[in-house]
């Protein structure tokens, strides 16, 4: 089944069990739905980077590994991590990014380990199936959550959750890892994975996309209040209290934050693209790749 079949056939059925579930209020059609809503992008996009595969050794066994237990790992790992060693502070989002991408970069570098041939797109796609299954998961238990209220389930939340959630993955975490994937990969042999300069700064720059994605709403805010701020309102954050935004603010405030994630996003996918580029130029052949090695520091995996 290709990706565009896929797409249509899961996205025909999260629709019809949405319809059901609302038609009926049976809540035994939640876990359906949740997880239908949260694994059809990841799924269609890692299906999408499959077919473009540089190598024989990547199958879909691999990939299906690394969604699957890359994004439980990495799930797993940036729970644990995010809830010993970070406090609510301005600089969380900060922690938040290098947690979670060290956390797949992780992952994919233990589940890649006895790859023969490492090439900067087999890095890229299986870089993305670590995200993209980080995402499944993580959106999954998103969506879990904004279906409980005070006033009892919500299904407009769950739904809404995963619509805006679904429109996003293809510019969250699987676009990062599959960066992390690329640069990995580029330099790696049989042996050892290659750490150079090249992956320690891709790794800081997709931290910093990471952190300012989660940081958004709190930009936006920043942004909002500075450019449509009025004297009242600062008095009132003064005294420790959140003023009532004016029509025009919650107009800007909205702007502010779609213009931010789409401006992330554009530097992430420009960023992609010269990966792939590099993976078109790439002249190494299995056997030197077996035998060179490059970068400043190399570590057994």
């Amino acid at each position: 089944m290709t990706w565009r079949r896929l797409f249509l056939a899961g996205l025909a059925l999260w629709m019809l069990t949405a319809g059901v579930t609302y038609l009926t209020s049976n809540p035994i059609l939640i876990p359906t739905l949740v997880l239908l809503g949260s694994f059809l992008v990841p799924v269609t996009f890692v299906t999408w980077a499959f077919e473009r595969r540089d190598s024989g050794e990547i199958t879909a066994e691999l990939v299906l590994r690394t969604f699957v237990v890359g994004g439980v790992l990495g799930v797993l790992g940036a729970s644990a991590l995010e809830a010993y060693l970070l406090n609510p502070s301005v600089w969380m989002y900060v922690g938040v990014g290098l947690i979670e991408e060290a956390v797949k970069l992780g992952a994919l570098a233990l589940l890649t380990r006895h790859l023969a041939v490492k090439s900067v797109r087999d890095g890229m796609i299986l870089g993305a199936s670590v995200g993209f299954g980080f995402s499944a998961f993580e959106s999954a238990g998103y969506a879990l959550t904004s279906l409980f209220t005070a006033s009892g389930l919500s299904l407009s939340n769950l739904v809404t959750t995963e619509l805006l959630r679904g429109l996003l993955a293809p510019v969250g975490h699987g676009l990062w890892t599959a960066i992390l994937g690329g640069t990995l990969f580029a330099w790696s042999t049989r042996r050892h994975f290659v750490l150079t300069w090249r992956l320690v700064f891709a790794f800081l720059g997709v931290s910093l996309l990471h952190a300012l994605w989660d940081s958004m709403s709190m930009i936006a805010v920043l942004v909002t209040l500075a450019l449509t701020g009025e004297p009242w309102q600062y008095e009132v954050l003064l005294r420790g209290a959140v003023p009532e935004p004016t029509p025009t603010q919650v107009t800007a405030y909205t702007a502010a934050t779609w213009l931010g994630l789409a401006l992330i996003s554009v530097v992430g996918l420009l960023w992609l693209w010269s990966l792939v580029r590099r993976s078109h130029r790439e002249t190494r052949t299995p056997s030197r790749v077996y035998r060179v090695r490059t970068g400043p520091l190399v570590g057994s995996i």
